[in-house]
């Protein structure tokens, strides 16, 4: 696997060793090893995944404290947008964004540090998002901020999102809250 520090601390883009020949593809998505050498979190409670059809746009999401995690996110079919955005007060990347293609095609995966917002928009016909985490859900812990109001280009500004993600506080609303 090759990990790829973004601008963002702790946030990664991992490239792993895709094997194909006329059966199709291999893609190992996870070695111990290797996440633990490039100082990763390695136990993940909880998987979970996403089908979503083209122009949906999930996000953006994050645990608060005590409850918030680590995630390592995949695109198991289809290809996508994804975007990480930096929220933590301490950082030398307060409130930057990152964009990462990821599609099965090229098995790449984003790692996320606890401290940021997460969101994807699809671009293919359809696309299979695999999340990894490293605490269990908490619904009074779970929240996101408006997707529209981070200052990302996203590829479409009128997307598909769900009645919960329309209806986050902006930014700004968030950034005062704390």
């Amino acid at each position: 696997m090759n990990v790829q520090e973004t601008k963002i601390p702790g946030v990664c883009l991992i490239n792993p060793i895709v094997r194909e020949d006329a059966r199709g593809r291999f893609v190992k998505t996870f070695h111990e090893p290797s996440f633990r050498d490039a100082g990763l979190a390695t136990t993940f409670p909880e998987h979970y995944y996403s089908v979503s059809a083209r122009g949906v746009l999930r996000g953006m999401h994050f645990q608060l404290p005590p409850h918030d995690h680590d995630k390592l996110v995949s695109c198991i079919t289809g290809e996508i947008i994804d975007v990480v955005l930096d929220l933590r007060r301490q950082s030398q990347t307060y409130l930057e964004h990152v964009v990462m293609p990821l599609s099965s095609e090229t098995g790449a995966q984003a790692y996320l540090p606890k401290g940021v917002a997460h969101g994807f928009y699809v671009t293919s016909e359809s696309a299979t998002v695999l999340y990894n985490v490293t605490t269990t859900y908490a619904p009074e812990h779970d929240t996101g901020i408006l997707w529209s109001s981070a200052e990302i280009d996203w590829p479409d500004f009128e997307p598909m999102v769900s009645e919960r993600d329309a209806g986050f506080s902006t930014l700004d609303a968030f950034i005062k809250s704390l």
